[in-house]
């Protein structure tokens, strides 16, 4: 039976756009939009108008500008009862999508029944100047206003119109008539392109050391005391102390994640066990983060003691209780020298310290293009016809970058070009592809979802510097049914390099900040931080105008990733397959050259094998001269493409649908009892065969120590007499002899050989290990 073909081409594919406008020759730097296609568009600038006649009865006119082109219609705000308003909007026509050869720009005046007619101004699009930067920008005009019949009237208007291309400054803040039915000053907000700085986090360690006079509630039993710690959503707290009293002893540390601007204060709270479930408050202290320490390696900071208060409830309002003097002794301080970690460690996209001191100058630039996009899914119904507005995200160190949204098209063309120092080139950026629900603002899209369409990552290390590479990337998203192809995605990567010594030299370092290395933290500690250190960026980019929403902050940061996915085992599981089988397919040539099976080779090994025993300083240079011989054989099939998604490695393609529904499930689980039995049932079996390749590790362990533990008392008499004989023999025999020897009888012919095993193995077999005490 034939193996069925991949419903989908999952592939990337090498392309080959006309960047730049043509204006790309090699790998060069020609301009600073030479990594994308040139779009064309006709750019008219309203600035304002002066002497407008009044149409009211009060003799007053409310006004505001159409610019029309065909079937799009671009409206500026109008103004109340002014006739010299200011506008300075800019309107984009795309070249692409022009239906008429006049541009007709109308002065209105805004009415409750029908606007007032009051001028206008034509334009014939083949007198339009071209404007190219850097060059400055066109200086706008004054033009007298004409009636219907092209008489002129009173009134004028101040324009600039010219062709251009999306390298335009006007480009970003322009209204675009591929946007003309979004509705709201919302809606057009969500739609244009804006880049995005992360916060600037730290760690903060809070060394909890002691506290002294206590006042307890209840004087009769001794307290157990612990200290809780809340900044933001984050709150941890200590053990209980082992000196029961009123002067307890931690000196245990605390570590939270902090973000610039510093908006909230540590608040600290010694408590009280009273009861399982009670703790009494005996008293708290805030900490403005804004005063404290801030260092760059592990010196040690003056700890500090602080005052406690103690609040009672008077009527609704907390007031401090008079006469009390309990206080707390800390270390705290803002750690500048580890680097706070928001990503997975696999697929980082920086690793520099907090602190701007330790950082290192940068080896390079990064410069993506994000053309365009094809076969796109629908992702939505509007007017019931699927429909997609898409719009692309990419994240590299702190900077984000978002591109404007494409209404409704499956094939969207961006043509934005951005740009990233590059500090370390062991980094990898990420794009993603997303659906935008929040077209229209207001309340209508607040619960509403951007919908993931698929991303795509691009080690740095895996690129050639100064090259171009434009490929077509496979939009892969798995969803509960199986992976799916959602479309694919065009982009033009260049990575340059500033210094090339440098960037060789790079490899030689730590890729974390030192502090990692010389006071670690534990794996519990970063994952936590972490976690916290994804929700604070999430929370602060969703807070900036447009917002950069939650889900699609998690999904470009892999939030999930390190939840239990049946997939992800057995795909990790293949992968050590796959690095220890070239071990594996060593051990079997050299068992075919032990059996004989190639006879000459068998004897070149023989003759090879003497050589390097009779002049052994010819070992090492042997082997470093044939990894050498390796590396240069397999230059000429060296991947002249970046990495991208590969389903057949991630077993996405041979999934069963029910691990994949595991795999969205919920933490805690939703589903009902039956299938989550099941589920467990099935993780007892495989952690159970897990169990006895552990324990079989463990007794092949115990077996090497009881070689001298005398807990087989004969065994271990027969090895001790062993190495006895052959200390003495050793002594008084050459070793490359022994050597030969040894070396020999390993490739003694098959004529000489037992099936039955050897002796050696049959002795360590033999010896015991603790499972006999296993219950």
């Amino acid at each position: 039976m034939m193996p069925r073909p991949p419903p989908e081409d999952f592939a990337l594919k090498e392309t080959n756009p006309h960047l730049g406008g043509g204006k790309v020759s090699g790998d060069k730097l020609t301009s600073t939009y030479d990594l994308v296609e040139q779009m064309q568009y006709l750019y008219v600038r309203v600035v304002k108008a002066k002497d407008l006649p009044g149409k009211d009865v009060t003799g007053s006119c409310d006004p505001y500008v159409e610019v029309k082109l065909g079937n799009y219609l671009g409206k500026t705000r109008f103004f109340e009862k002014k006739s010299n308003p200011e506008w300075n909007q800019v309107f984009a026509f795309s070249k692409d999508r022009l239906q008429a050869s006049l541009l007709e720009v109308t002065v209105k005046d805004k009415d409750f029944v029908k606007d007032d007619f009051i001028g206008k101004v034509f334009f014939d699009l083949n007198e339009i100047p071209k404007r190219v930067p850097p060059d400055s920008p066109l200086a706008p005009q004054w033009y007298r206003l004409e009636d219907r019949q092209g008489n002129k009237v009173k009134g004028e208007l101040m324009l600039a119109v010219w062709m251009g291309t999306q390298a335009d400054e006007a480009f970003p803040e322009a209204w675009h008539s591929d946007a003309a039915f979004v509705s709201g000053a919302d809606g057009l907000a969500n739609i244009r392109s804006k880049v995005y700085l992360s916060p600037k986090l730290w760690y903060l360690r809070v060394n909890v050391i002691e506290a002294q006079d206590l006042q307890p509630g209840d004087k009769g039993r001794y307290p157990e005391v612990f200290v809780k710690a809340v900044l933001g959503n984050q709150a941890l707290r200590t053990r209980i102390s082992q000196a029961r009293g009123i002067n307890p002893m931690w000196n245990e540390d605390l570590m939270f994640v902090a973000a610039e601007p510093f908006e909230e204060p540590l608040i600290l709270s010694v408590e009280d066990r009273v009861a399982p479930n009670k703790d009494e408050v005996l008293g708290k202290c805030a900490i403005p983060l804004q005063y404290v320490d801030r260092r760059l390696d592990h010196k040690a900071v003056n700890s500090r003691w602080f005052n406690l208060e103690k609040h009672v409830i008077i009527e609704g309002e907390k007031k401090k209780e008079i006469k009390f003097a309990s206080r707390i002794h800390m270390r705290i301080c803002l750690e500048g020298g580890y680097h706070v970690l928001d990503e997975s460690t696999h697929y980082s996209s920086d690793l520099r310290p907090t602190a701007k001191q330790l950082w290192k100058s940068s080896i390079g630039v990064l410069e993506l293009g994000i053309l365009n996009a094809h076969g796109l899914m629908p992702m939505k119904n509007k007017d019931g016809r699927g429909t997609t507005d898409a719009y692309c995200v990419a994240k590299y160190g702190q900077k984000w970058v978002r591109t404007r949204t494409i209404i409704d098209s499956f094939a969207p063309k961006w043509n934005e070009q951005y740009t990233w120092e590059v500090f370390d080139p062991c980094t990898v950026i990420t794009i993603g592809v997303f659906d935008n629900c929040h077209l229209h603002g207001g309340d209508k899209a607040a619960g509403a979802k951007d919908t993931k369409i698929g991303k795509v990552r691009i080690r740095l290390s895996t690129l050639e510097t100064d090259r171009v590479y434009t490929h077509s990337y496979p939009l892969l998203v798995l969803h509960p049914n199986g992976v799916k192809k959602m479309g694919e995605i065009h982009l033009a990567v260049r990575f340059s390099c500033s210094s090339l010594l440098n960037m060789m030299h790079m490899y030689s370092h730590p890729l974390l900040p030192k502090m990692h290395y010389l006071h670690p933290l534990t794996v519990s500690q970063l994952d936590s931080l972490r976690h916290q250190a994804t929700q604070i960026v999430s929370m602060r980019l969703g807070r900036a105008e447009p917002p950069l929403r939650k889900e699609v902050v998690e999904y470009m940061l892999d939030v999930g990733s390190h939840m239990w996915s049946m997939r992800r085992s057995k795909a990790n599981f293949f992968r050590i397959m796959n690095v220890l089988g070239g071990l594996i397919a060593v051990g079997k040539w050299f068992d075919q050259i032990c059996n004989w099976k190639n006879p000459i080779t068998t004897v070149l090994i023989h003759i090879l094998f003497i050589i390097l025993v009779l002049y052994p300083e010819l070992i090492l240079p042997t082997i470093f001269l044939y990894l050498f011989l390796i590396g240069v054989w397999y230059y000429r099939w060296r991947p002249r493409h970046p990495p991208h998604m590969d389903t057949r490695l991630s077993h996405a393609d041979s999934a069963h649908p029910d691990e994949l529904d595991e795999e969205f499930d919920t933490f805690p689980t939703s589903r009902p009892s039956d299938i989550v039995r099941m589920r467990y049932d099935r993780l007892r079996s495989i952690a159970g065969r897990i169990q006895t390749v552990v324990g079989d590790l463990a007794t092949q362990g115990e077996r090497l120590q009881s070689l001298l533990s005398w807990r087989d008392p004969r065994a271990t008499a027969l090895f001790v007499i062993f190495c006895l004989v052959a200390a003495i023999v050793l002594y008084v025999t050459p070793f490359q002899v022994v050597a030969l020897l040894a070396g020999f009888y390993i490739l003694r012919h098959p004529r000489f050989r037992h099936k039955l095993p050897s002796v050696p193995l049959n002795f360590f077999r033999r010896l015991p290990a603790r499972t006999d005490s296993m219950l």
